[in-house]
C-alpha cells in the first residue's frame, strides 16, 4: 500500500471522529454529524495497483442503510469522475474532501424522513388545547371503543414507543 498516503491519512484524520481505518488500505469516512439525516459513509479500499488504478469505493455500509439507492449510486458516480481526474496521485483524503465540500449536493435527492420534527412541533404553542379537545372526544366513546383504544395505545392515549419503526433487522 501507498504507505506515504497512509500515514498521509493518519496524521490529517488524526482525532478525528469521523475517519475510520478499517485495515490499513482500506478507510471509512462520514460525511456529516452523527444524527445528521443527510450523513452518510464512504468506504474507500485501495487495490494492488493503486493509485495506478481506482480505488474501491463502497457505500455499502450499515450507517447508509437509509440512503436510498439512487443516492448512493449518483454519489458514487460523482466520486469517480474525481477518481478518473486523480489517477496516478495520492487521492483518498481528495475524494473524503471533495464529499464533504458536496454534502449538500449529493445528497440533494435524498427525502428526509422528518418524524422527528413533525413529534416535537406538537409542544408548540399552548398544550393544553389539544388536551381538552381529546378529552371531550374520549367521554363520546362507548365502552367497547375506549377498550379497543386502550388495546392499541398505552393508558395515556398515545401510540406505543416504536409502533411506526420500520424492521430493518432481516
Amino acid at each position: 500500500p501507498p504507505q506515504m498516503e497512509l500515514e498521509a491519512l493518519r496524521s490529517i484524520y488524526e482525532g478525528d471522529g469521523c475517519f475510520r481505518e478499517l485495515s490499513p488500505v482500506s478507510f471509512q469516512y462520514r460525511i456529516g454529524e452523527n444524527g445528521d439525516p443527510k450523513a452518510f459513509l464512504i468506504e474507500v479500499s485501495w487495490p494492488e495497483t493503486y493509485p495506478q488504478t481506482a480505488p474501491v469505493l463502497s457505500m455499502d455500509a450499515f450507517f447508509n442503510n437509509t440512503i436510498s439507492s439512487t443516492v448512493k449510486q449518483s454519489i458514487l458516480d460523482k466520486l469517480m469522475v474525481e477518481v478518473e481526474a486523480n489517477l496516478g496521485t495520492a487521492m483518498t483524503y481528495t475524494l473524503f474532501e471533495y464529499a464533504k465540500d458536496n454534502k449538500e449536493l449529493f445528497m440533494e435527492n435524498q427525502p428526509v424522513h422528518t418524524v422527528i420534527s413533525a413529534s416535537n412541533s406538537i409542544s408548540i404553542g399552548t398544550p393544553d388545547v389539544p388536551a381538552s379537545k381529546k378529552k371531550d372526544k374520549k367521554e363520546q366513546l362507548s365502552k367497547t371503543q375506549k377498550r379497543k383504544l386502550a388495546d392499541k395505545t398505552d393508558h395515556k392515549g398515545e401510540l406505543p414507543r416504536g409502533w411506526n419503526w420500520v424492521d430493518v433487522i432481516k
